[in-house]
């Protein structure tokens, strides 16, 4: 588990040419030779170190989606480049996506967007015409028909769990007295000192006399 603190915010990417990134022309030679599926699975362990695929789940998963990418470019007869630059775009976009446990699916879809219209408009050095509008429609259907299909499978597999601890407080409400103070003010009460002649005649029952305010009479009278 991840603490709150440490989270990665999803980021905004920018789109660039990505041509020869990952699979450059000695790799396109290495896959075009891969004739059955065991070989180029093979082929793609050893260029993106995956040899415990059978034993790593998250091995065994990049290496299905790299498999499926380049047999969706060897079913619509890619040329090397646009195989290479479709290869590019689908590892990036995964990249995106797992970079952060939080949802980013609208980033995710939108760098993937802009990652396709980079090679189909020649406008260099920024974008160039890789890719014609058929071809655009056809990886976009296929990446948003098994990719993001299961977007939040990949970022189940390949992020951390997060577990997020929710605090409210409102505004506006008094605050709650304690309890202990409460119960303080009812019983409280108010007691009157004594003097100690009150206190004797109450201990013995009978009441002292009380001097006189009148004046002594003259001496004589």
């Amino acid at each position: 588990m991840v603490p709150g603190g440490g989270l990665k915010q999803p980021q905004c990417h920018e789109a660039r040419i990505c041509m020869w990134k990952y699979l450059d022309v000695h790799s396109m030679d290495l896959i075009d030779k891969a004739q059955t599926t065991d070989e180029l699975k093979r082929v793609l362990a050893e260029l993106f170190q995956l040899q415990g695929w059978d034993s790593d789940p998250r091995a065994a998963i990049l290496l299905d989606l790299y498999f499926y990418t380049v047999q969706f470019s060897r079913e619509h007869s890619f040329t090397r480049e646009q195989s290479s630059a479709f290869f590019a775009i689908v590892k990036d976009t995964h990249e995106a996506c797992v970079e952060t446990p939080l949802p980013n699916v609208e980033e995710c879809y939108r760098y993937f967007t802009e990652l396709l219209f980079c090679h189909a408009v020649r406008r260099p050095p920024f974008s160039i015409d890789l890719f014609s509008q058929e071809q655009l429609a056809l990886m976009s259907d296929y990446v948003v028909n098994t990719y993001f299909r299961h977007f939040k499978l990949y970022k189940y597999a390949f992020t951390p769990q997060v577990r997020l601890d929710i605090s409210l407080s409102y505004m506006g409400m008094p605050e709650p007295e304690p309890a202990a103070e409460l119960a303080g003010e009812q019983g409280e009460s108010v007691t009157v000192p004594v003097p100690p002649a009150q206190e004797e005649e109450a201990d013995s029952g009978t009441t002292a006399p009380r001097e006189s305010k009148r004046p002594p009479l003259p001496r004589g009278v």
